[in-house]
């Protein structure tokens, strides 16, 4: 199982950002951003590499693989 939802969802709230904001910087509709922060789907490699630069983290810290950001 990911992390990527709750890795997500803190990433925006310690950051204060809404999740409109998010997936409007990032390119992608928000019912698609909210579906990837409730774990009911997966971006693909080149979105997660967006989110990656987006929150300055790496990929690998997004899907729980490093507890490093």
């Amino acid at each position: 199982m990911t992390k990527l939802p709750e890795r997500l969802q803190y990433l925006k709230t310690s950051r204060n950002i809404m999740q409109k904001d998010i997936a409007s910087d990032l390119g992608i509709p928000l019912r698609t951003y909210q579906r990837y922060e409730r774990g009911e789907g997966e971006p693909n490699v080149t979105v997660l590499a967006r989110m990656a630069q987006y929150f300055a983290v790496s990929a690998d810290y997004l899907l729980g693989l490093s507890d490093r950001e």
